[in-house]
């Protein structure tokens, strides 16, 4: 286990993930550090959890994830590290794993609880630096995941709601669950008919672009995105501002025979 992701809002002005990086290097010199962004949208954990989702599986196997949106940082919520098939992940119990659930299989569970692996404290508030940190560092060392607490149930782990496309009369009715940096939309939609109309508000569409410089300049277009999933565009420009589009908006999916 020589690399440790980081992913998180704290942005990169205030010295945050600075801190992370010191205090995993004093522990092991020799892990790599990649940053997968710092930039999700502040206390957003179905962002990260969707950012975390579209990456993760690129990763070598055995790669340890800290991930830290953590709006309850200080309260009861419990840190955690959830061992999977392939990987390891650091992180608050919030939802986090939410998407990467539909792939991953969770095989271990444990809160963390021993002091010994943690830094002392001097306040309740920065976990990403006291906790999640020194525990991802002294698991790329190769310390056992029982050290670090007791087993939980996967059961206890607490998921977000994550909108599902539905299938009604025969049509995929699905939804904008986010949107990229470029101002494109993502949908919950992974797959289309070979033949098929979509629509959004009055517009159709009945084409898969295979590039972002394709499509109509005015209207919307549809591509299939790299997390998979169906996404709507406008070349070179935002679709999301010029449409003003809107997390929820449905995408309705119709059969052509």
């Amino acid at each position: 286990m020589n690399i440790i992701a980081l992913l998180t809002d704290f942005g990169t002005e205030d010295g945050f993930v600075g801190a992370m990086k010191g205090v995993i290097k004093s522990i092991n010199p020799s892990v790599d550090i990649i940053d997968i962004s710092h930039n999700i949208e502040p206390f957003n954990i179905f962002q990260a959890s969707l950012v975390l989702y579209s990456v993760y599986k690129y990763y070598p196997p055995y790669t340890v994830f800290i991930v830290v949106v953590d709006p309850g940082v200080g309260t009861e919520r419990e840190p955690i590290i959830v061992k999977t098939t392939k990987y390891i992940f650091v992180l608050p119990n919030n939802g986090l794993l939410s998407f990467v659930e539909k792939e991953e299989k969770i095989e271990d569970v444990f809160k963390i609880e021993n002091e010994r692996f943690l830094l002392k404290r001097v306040s309740e508030t920065f976990h990403g630096r006291d906790i999640f940190s020194p525990v991802a560092a002294y698991i790329s060392r190769g310390v056992p995941l029982y050290s670090f607490g007791s087993r939980l149930s996967s059961n206890k782990l607490i998921r977000i709601k994550i909108p599902e496309k539905k299938i009604i009369d025969g049509k995929i009715i699905g939804s904008i669950i986010g949107f990229d940096r470029f101002g494109n939309a993502i949908t919950n939609i992974d797959r289309v008919p070979p033949k098929f109309t979509a629509t959004y508000r009055n517009y159709r569409m009945n084409r898969i672009n295979k590039n972002f410089l394709e499509g109509d300049k005015d209207k919307p277009n549809l591509i299939v995105g790299s997390t998979g999933f169906l996404e709507v565009f406008l070349p070179k420009s935002s679709f999301k501002d010029r449409f003003k589009a809107e997390v929820g908006e449905e995408i309705v999916i119709e059969e052509k025979r």
